[in-house]
């Protein structure tokens, strides 16, 4: 191994502490609670189960019913449904925190009230960093100005509405934390995660990078690789939640990673690292991936330009969850654990992926960049 080499390998492990702030023992909590999770079948509401059972709470879940699971412990599961409005099974019962995970519409905020109002004493609303008007300023807090709903009744917008246009998401979002403000004043903390990530991601937004780099081969980094990128593995979020829950800690919270500021060159570097295969990166340029129609986000996942209006959209300011307790795994061990939990899906799921560019056009984008290239020469 030569000087080079042991520079490189002490660069990347750089990377990796840069990328996670390391995990602390959680004290064991003062009580078991009485959670009640609305939701709790999704993405992050495993986790959240999971951890809280860990930790000696007492966990009741109400949702549809169409999700069920194996837990490693006692659950009471109630049914209802909130698009309807049947939230009978909640009647009678009592809870020290409840946890909403799946609201974007304001009227099951409301209702939410009307059934648990003076039956809890904690209410936690899972909101988004979507609900913030202008993502052009680096370093913005929770107290940033807020997307404003422009349309009918906000109470007649429904998730059917939703799904029909989903300009609505951030404006509903926020619409929603005003109205969890109206039905439980002075017991509510709004988390705002952005992209959740990690294994049971069903998005393979992050997904699609640890496959790809599994794969090898030449890899489209998009930009220069200095753009900034902000996630949260489920896993964290759900515990810090939980936690959140037991000190009943309230007020407004953006809920993202890593610790420092992470751009895409390195974040690619340390999952090429973690799940292994010989990768090897070409950067493409911002504009020729634009004239391309190569779309941020989507085509190329987690990564959006720094630029114009994104100018500050992944480097939005998370010192007040940090200074609660907020940790993060490596993006080491979220790569991994996110490549190992994806090759457990069945074939005909992992042959398309549902986010990031196809092996075939990520091979068209890179020759014709080749040949742009070229042409100049």
């Amino acid at each position: 191994m030569t000087r080079r080499d042991l520079l490189k390998l002490g660069a990347l492990a750089s990377v990796a502490l840069m990328t996670g702030r390391a995990q602390i023992p959680a004290s064991p909590p003062a009580r078991p609670l009485r959670i009640l999770i609305l939701g709790g079948t999704g993405f992050t509401g495993p986790h959240q189960v999971r951890y809280a059972l860990a930790r000696g709470h007492r966990i009741t879940l109400f949702n549809r019913g169409r999700r069920p699971q194996d837990w490693p412990g006692e659950v009471d599961e109630l049914t209802g449904d909130r698009d309807t409005g049947d939230l009978a099974s909640l009647a009678g019962r009592e809870w020290d925190v409840c946890i909403d995970n799946p609201t974007s519409v304001p009227f099951w905020v409301r209702d939410a009230g009307t059934a648990l109002r003076g039956r809890i004493g904690h209410y936690v609303f899972i909101s988004t960093l979507s609900v913030y008007a202008d993502t052009s300023r680096p370093g913005m807090d929770e107290s940033g100005p807020l997307a404003a709903y422009r349309g009918r009744d906000v109470m007649a917008e429904t998730r059917a509405s939703l799904q029909a246009d989903m300009g609505l998401y951030g404006p509903l979002k926020a619409a929603c934390e005003a109205e969890a403000a109206r039905q439980f004043p002075d017991i509510t903390t709004v988390i705002r995660p952005g992209l959740i990530v990690g294994p049971g991601d069903e998005t393979d937004r992050f997904t699609y990078w640890p496959v790809r780099m599994a794969r090898g081969g030449e890899v489209l980094l998009p930009g220069d690789g200095t753009d900034p990128v902000q996630f949260i593995d489920a896993r964290d979020l759900a515990e810090w939640t939980i936690r959140m829950a037991e000190q009943r800690v309230l007020g407004v919270f953006n809920a993202m990673g890593p610790e420092r500021e992470l751009t895409v060159a390195p974040m690619l570097e340390g999952i090429r690292t973690a799940v292994g295969g010989e990768a090897q990166f070409t950067a493409v340029p911002v504009d020729f991936l634009r004239a391309q129609r190569v779309a941020p986000w989507s085509d190329l996942p987690v990564w959006v330009p720094a630029q114009g209006a994104y100018t500050g959209f992944a480097r939005l300011n998370n010192t007040r969850a940090l200074k609660t307790g907020l940790t993060f795994r490596p993006l080491a061990v979220t790569a991994a654990d996110t490549l190992a939990w994806f090759n457990t899906l069945p074939e005909a799921r992992r042959t398309k992926l549902r986010a990031g560019l196809s092996a075939e056009r990520e091979a068209e984008v890179l020759q014709a960049w080749r040949e742009q290239r070229a042409a100049r020469t």
